[in-house]
């Protein structure tokens, strides 16, 4: 299922997204060599939508002839590119299936574990996983431990750094057990500035010689902590402009992303009297919707304060993964 490259495949760094199909036989890992030999690895296109990583990595290889250290590409579900989708019918998300997931048994899962016994053998020296998103957010970093290391990387993207540990199977998690490894969530896909943002980073990643283990200056970052995932549950319906469906959510809701919401902010309407309709899991994989949601008369209000990301007015981006995370501002790590 996996194909691996020593050199960069023809017709790559010009073929947009949806023609990757025509050039790689499938998901596929491309080694190319640099002067430094212990290789930066990037994961691009693990959701077919999101193309900003594969622009940004074809952006990048223009810029040299000689690689100033060994950068290792891992270009994911090429076939759901092709069409423009997260992923197909019948495939799994592509960041759920690695080490550590829940669903292990794929043929997916298994391609992946090869990807990471790879770079293992080759002694990555730092892993970056390249994402769009679907609502509006800032450009953001996310790390998987509160290391000084995953610190220091995700904070050269941006100062805003988000700390989670779920969902589980995701790229960035898997690579923690090898190096720092960091998630760049770049904005839309197709807006320029998340785009020439990631291009620089990366080339910022590929001309370290090392990274730093003192703390980041307080000043220089903000952390967030994901305190739970929110869905809306199969069969329940929702919309954000048709007001017979059992949520009828604000047509703004994304809006909110990244704002530190206040007890009794409404999120949508409801029928009044009827228990809430969404699902909020925590960390711990407890179901903690009393916590955060209730029904005010009607209207789906926040039971405490928190902060969301990645709402979305997508409704398929919705039923295929969540409607937001809840966020808390993180204790400074000294």
């Amino acid at each position: 299922m996996l194909s691996v490259f020593d050199h960069i495949p023809a017709g790559l760094l010009e073929a947009p997204a949806p023609d990757l199909h025509r050039i790689l036989p499938g998901p596929s890992l491309v080694h190319l060599p640099g002067r430094r030999e212990q290789p930066l690895f990037a994961s691009i296109m693990l959701h077919g939508n999101e193309d900003t990583g594969l622009r940004a990595v074809q952006a990048l290889l223009r810029r040299y002839q000689q690689l100033p250290r060994a950068l290792s590409i891992f270009i994911g579900n090429v076939s759901a590119a092709r069409y423009g989708a997260r992923f197909l019918p019948g495939q799994p998300d592509y960041n759920r299936i690695w080490p550590g997931t829940d669903a292990p048994d794929s043929a997916e899962a298994a391609m992946v574990r090869e990807v990471v016994e790879i770079m293992a053998a080759r002694g990555v020296f730092a892993s970056i996983d390249i994402h769009n998103n679907t609502g509006t957010n800032p450009l953001y970093g996310c790390v998987n431990r509160l290391d000084h290391r995953f610190l220091h990387l995700a904070s050269l993207f941006s100062r805003t750094v988000v700390y989670f540990v779920r969902p589980l199977g995701v790229q960035s998690m898997a690579f923690a057990e090898l190096c720092p490894a960091a998630t760049l969530e770049c904005g839309k896909a197709g807006q320029a500035h998340g785009l020439q943002h990631a291009v620089d980073y990366l080339d910022a990643c590929l001309n370290l010689s090392e990274i730093p283990t003192q703390p980041v200056p307080e000043h220089d970052i903000d952390v967030f902590h994901t305190v739970a995932v929110v869905k809306v549950p199969t069969g329940v319906s929702f919309s954000f402009s048709y007001p017979e469906a059992e949520i009828l959510f604000n047509g703004d809701l994304d809006h909110l992303n990244f704002c530190e919401l206040p007890a009794g902010t409404s999120l949508g309407a409801m029928p009044p009297n009827e228990p809430v309709r969404l699902i909020a899991i925590s960390e711990q994989g407890d179901d903690v919707t009393d916590l955060y949601f209730e029904n005010a008369g009607g209207r789906l209000v926040l039971k405490k304060s928190a902060m969301p990301s990645m709402l979305t007015l997508d409704e398929q981006i919705i039923r295929q993964d969540c409607l937001c995370y809840l966020m808390e501002r993180c204790a400074w790590i000294r």
